[in-house]
């Protein structure tokens, strides 16, 4: 859950020009976010009628990032333009009503004329949850994904710092991956361990499609020592997909944290899942790695 408490009850105009929204949603239910012609779920197509339902017109949303298939977001950011006027509660509370319960908006506001939802964004931050137990979950089986052999999150972590930087990741992009380049600046990563739950937490300026995935994939055959440390390494300078493992299940991953210049005004986000978000109450516990 992305944590924001709006002030519901101000009369403070919003659109006629460019509004942002900062949403949540559940992505086990929708074919990720891209609008399907075709009529299957996806996160774009439910928000963008029930934005066009409020604002009395059609809209075009924007996204911050787009998501795949079961792949879920507690912080994700659109924005779209209007000419319609309404007040906080109105955009929220009249949006939220035409959804289906696994998305919400939190947040509504003006933005600058110049105010992109992908390119004005400095970074984007995703986090991995692994549910490591011999017996895979029923209550959070969409939520989280799961590994029956031990992992070693100690390994994993230190095999990952050697991603941290600004490299050719083509090792780890989508054989369809549609990007011009397959550089990315990685800002962090991290692997912690609570209980049997595992999180990969990665930041960068933005990431190719599957990316995070194709690397936990990695990470965890690091971890259940089935692959050296060095592997990382390896394929990470071989710059060649085939070589780096299998691609992780989409149901653990989150985008968390979308990061934008504070002269713009986006809230910012407190990374979640919500069931994580207790495992990070300071940011300094999470390089507190065996």
């Amino acid at each position: 859950m992305f944590v924001c408490h709006p002030d519901l009850t101000t009369d403070d105009a919003i659109g006629s020009g460019r509004v942002a929204l900062v949403f949540e949603y559940d992505g086990a239910c929708f074919h990720g976010w891209q609008y399907q012609k075709s009529g299957i779920p996806s996160v774009e197509g439910v928000l963008s009628r029930a934005v066009a339902k409020v604002a009395n017109h059609p809209v075009e949303l924007v996204c911050a990032g787009r998501t795949d298939a079961g792949v879920h977001a507690s912080y994700q950011v659109v924005h779209f333009d209007t000419r319609s006027i309404r007040n906080i509660r109105s955009w929220v509370m009249g949006i939220n009503t035409a959804l289906p319960s696994s998305v919400s908006v939190h947040w509504a506001g003006n933005m600058a004329d110049e105010f992109h939802a992908r390119f004005s964004a400095h970074h984007r931050r995703y986090r991995y949850v692994i549910y490591n137990h011999p017996v895979r979950p029923g209550i959070l089986r969409h939520q989280v994904s799961w590994n029956y052999r031990p992992l070693d999150a100690g390994a994993m972590h230190r095999a990952a710092q050697v991603l941290v930087g600004e490299h050719d990741f083509s090792s780890f992009r989508a054989a369809g991956c549609q990007s011009r380049t397959p550089n990315r600046n990685l800002h962090h990563i991290t692997v912690t361990r609570h209980d049997d739950f595992l999180v990969i937490d990665v930041q960068a300026n933005a990431f190719l499609h599957h990316m995070v995935r194709n690397i936990a994939g990695a990470l965890m055959a690091v971890g259940c020592g089935k692959r050296p440390s060095s592997w990382i390494h390896d394929i990470l300078g071989a710059r060649n997909r085939t070589l780096a493992g299998v691609t992780a299940p989409p149901y653990g991953l989150y985008l968390v944290d979308v990061g934008y210049p504070s002269a713009f005004g986006v809230p910012a986000s407190e990374p979640g899942p919500g069931f994580a978000r207790p495992w990070f109450k300071s940011e300094t516990q999470v390089s507190e790695i065996p």
